[in-house]
């Protein structure tokens, strides 16, 4: 276990805000969190668990203890003809898991290569791209309840997983600290390639679909859309992509008939953010050192120097003029800490 006080923040999150925490933890077992349960002064700080920091936004210095994972390793705990179960632990780099996978001819995963963080946030963000969710290939995640020491084994159903939501995000279950996740992948070829941008470019290529020429594809469309936090700061998309009903979806295309739409199995109708974004005027739009991607409008970014409270008075006017152009309330996918 690593302790430190009046910790700097700014390269513990992909906004390079410069926040500072009273106290930083790194936990790397079972043992650590025993420790910091019998520990008083620990129980009596308000404490924050966070990942590689990729998608938060400090508005202020924090004021307690955030706790982070450097729990590492991967296990083979299953294997069969058709799929392996691995255990993975909640402190490793995503994207190294991810090129393990390929490495390893163990399919589900590639389209979710290059997304920023820790396999621990994989499964509290349910991240998902190119028509992937990472819960469809989660069975179980293990937790330690950093409060009373209790372990849990949280199933996939018990995670209650829906769009980039988990119960892990509800303040009731903010005190489980993610030890592992157990993932099963499969061992027979197959793809998901439903997507259409992601499709297009395989076919307009005419590159052959393999672990790792989706992998490459991918990590090429995001390069092409997303910045580099290690040259402008940013937490990737901002908001999350709002879901109306068809009633809703038919009034606004009616209006609006270039709007790009994704139908979900339950009849309603997803709808890009950054395409309202965009059609509000604000693809590019600087204000001083924040302001909005030029290639994506659903990413806010940071040029040097902003304070997130400049990020979220942006984002908040954003929210303002979607609503009132489209009668969409966007809501941000980005944790706002005070």
């Amino acid at each position: 276990m690593d302790i430190r006080q009046d910790y700097p923040l700014s390269k513990r999150n992909t906004f390079s805000i410069a926040a500072r925490t009273d106290w930083w933890i790194d936990y790397t077992c079972d043992a650590d969190i025993d420790r910091l349960v019998k520990d008083e002064f620990f129980q009596d700080c308000r404490v924050q668990t966070i990942g590689e920091g990729s998608n938060l936004l400090f508005l202020a210095n924090f004021h307690g203890i955030l706790l982070h994972s450097e729990v590492k390793g991967i296990t083979e705990l299953h294997k069969d003809q058709d799929s392996i179960l691995l255990r993975v632990g909640s402190g490793m780099v995503w994207d190294d898991f991810v090129a393990y996978a390929v490495e390893n001819n163990y399919y589900g995963i590639e389209n979710l290569s290059l997304i920023p963080g820790q396999v621990g946030a994989s499964a509290v963000q349910n991240i998902g791209a190119y028509g992937v969710e990472v819960s469809q290939l989660i069975e179980a995640v293990h937790a330690r309840h950093y409060r009373t020491g209790e372990s849990r084994v949280f199933r996939n159903e018990d995670c209650r997983y829906a769009y980039r939501y988990s119960i892990f995000k509800e303040p009731d279950y903010a005190e489980w600290a993610i030890m592992y996740v157990d993932y099963r992948l499969r061992l027979r070829p197959s793809f998901s390639l439903e997507y259409k941008a992601l499709a297009k470019v395989l076919e307009e290529e005419r590159i052959t679909p393999t672990l790792q020429s989706i992998r490459d594809t991918v990590i090429r469309i995001r390069n092409s859309k997303l910045p580099d936090p290690a040259t402008i700061g940013n937490a990737g998309s901002f908001f999350v992509n709002p879901v109306v009903s068809a009633e809703k979806f038919n009034t606004l295309q009616t209006e609006y008939p270039s709007i790009p739409s994704y139908p979900q199995p339950d009849g309603s109708v997803k709808v890009p953010a950054g395409w309202l974004i965009e059609q509000c005027g604000y693809k590019g739009h600087r204000s001083g050192a924040v302001g909005v991607y030029e290639h994506q409008a659903l990413v806010l970014v940071n040029y040097g120097g902003a304070t997130g409270t400049q990020v979220g008075a942006l984002a908040e006017e954003i929210i303002g003029n979607v609503r009132q152009k489209f009668g969409i309330t966007l809501h941000p996918e980005v944790k706002y800490i005070l």
